[in-house]
């Protein structure tokens, strides 16, 4: 019993010593788990709503910010782009001249390649030119020969024009003759029906008689040739008819000697404009036909085609500066103006043009195509082919 009494004691103090304090209540109790947890979370939440407090005035004025910002960002963005209209259905535009052949013939020699760069008057391709030289030749002939039958033509007309008035006096000179001669014959014939038969014979009277119907036959013949004389200056005019007619004949000769001409000199195609080669579709050797194309030249003028919404032309006008950047190079920063607004939308130019009078409409806002003249800005070393996309902005003030 004693043992167990002086053992007593020191248990429970060790006991109470190992308790932990957070167990102890001010009363001295201990305090359950569970209660403890909820305490500290509801501290921890106080702690949080306390720190949600302090730092919501800054949320709120980062926000106002914000708004500010935004608000300021799209007030300056509607003031920077309402004097602004751009597009992206927009490319490069220029003139390409399909070049074809005069004449028909065998390429003897092709003078230029693709992609090269020519000039007004070089020569592309020679077509072999014998024939045409020989058409040349046998057209100057024909022209000559023109020209020969035209000057006796002429020399003709200025001698009809004595010889018809004087056939026409010479028969009437025969014709006074013949009549004299018929005059006389009438009186040898009655003289000699009126003597008594012992102071004639039947002989000078058939003599006389003869004669009377020689001289009656003359004078027919002498009136027929008057007759044949008397349109003088219709016989002049056909002889000039003659004249023009030989005229024209050698003015066709002329004209067939330059055609001929023109032939030979066709036998080398030659570029109209400067500008690059493209889509060459001849060879040496091969046999071109008439107006077939083989070459074709893109000239070094380039513009560009931009097609604007109709709701975009309300400002737009012609002298507007314009600036464009190109997809192909984007260090390229082009300078231009607009030149001119087409009269009529892209799809009025088409084949089949819409017919908005029949069927069901549907209102569609149609693009207007803008010419765009280039000003500047324009590298040598960066060349703009035809149709690639560029992005034209219009500043409309």
């Amino acid at each position: 019993m004693a043992d167990s009494e002086i053992e007593d004691p020191g248990h429970r103090h060790r006991h109470r010593e190992d308790a932990p304090m957070s167990d102890r209540d001010g009363t001295g109790t201990a305090e359950p788990p569970k209660a403890s947890e909820d305490r500290q979370r509801r501290e921890a939440e106080a702690k949080r709503e306390q720190s949600r407090r302090a730092a919501r005035p800054w949320v709120r004025l980062a926000m106002v910010v914000i708004l500010v910002a935004l608000i300021a960002g799209g007030i300056w963005y509607w003031l920077a782009t309402k004097n602004l209209e751009t597009t992206d259905d927009a490319y490069t535009d220029g003139r390409a001249i399909a070049i074809a052949s005069h004449v028909t013939g065998t390429v003897i020699s092709l003078d230029v390649n693709d992609n090269q760069f020519v000039h007004a008057g070089q020569p592309l391709i020679h077509i072999d030119p014998r024939d045409y030289q020989a058409a040349v030749q046998q057209a100057q002939g024909q022209l000559d020969a023109a020209e020969g039958q035209l000057a006796g033509s002429r020399q003709a007309f200025a001698i009809a024009k004595v010889n018809f008035p004087a056939r026409l006096e010479q028969a009437q000179a025969q014709l006074q003759e013949a009549q004299a001669n018929l005059f006389k014959a009438e009186t040898d014939y009655r003289r000699q029906t009126s003597l008594p038969r012992g102071a004639t014979t039947g002989q000078d009277i058939d003599y006389a008689k003869a004669a009377l119907k020689t001289a009656e036959a003359q004078v027919a013949s002498a009136q027929a040739a008057v007759l044949q004389a008397t349109p003088v200056q219709p016989n002049i005019q056909q002889s000039g008819a003659f004249v023009n007619q030989l005229s024209g004949a050698l003015e066709q000769a002329r004209g067939a000697l330059a055609q001929a001409e023109l032939n030979l000199y066709w036998c080398v195609v030659r570029a109209p404009q400067d500008g690059w080669i493209t889509k060459r579709n001849v060879e040496q050797g091969n046999y071109v036909q008439q107006g077939n194309q083989i070459f074709t030249i893109v000239t070094p003028e380039i513009w560009v085609t931009a097609n604007f919404k109709e709701t975009q032309l309300n400002r737009m006008r012609p002298g507007q500066r314009v600036t464009i950047s190109v997809d192909a190079y984007p260090s390229l920063k082009l300078e231009g103006h607009v030149d001119s607004i087409q009269l009529g939308s892209g799809s009025k130019f088409t084949a089949f043009p819409p017919e908005n009078a029949t069927g069901n409409f549907v209102k569609i806002v149609q693009r207007v195509p803008v010419k765009i003249d280039i000003d500047s800005g324009l590298d040598p070393n960066l060349p703009l082919p035809l149709g690639i996309s560029v992005v034209p902005t219009v500043h409309l003030k």
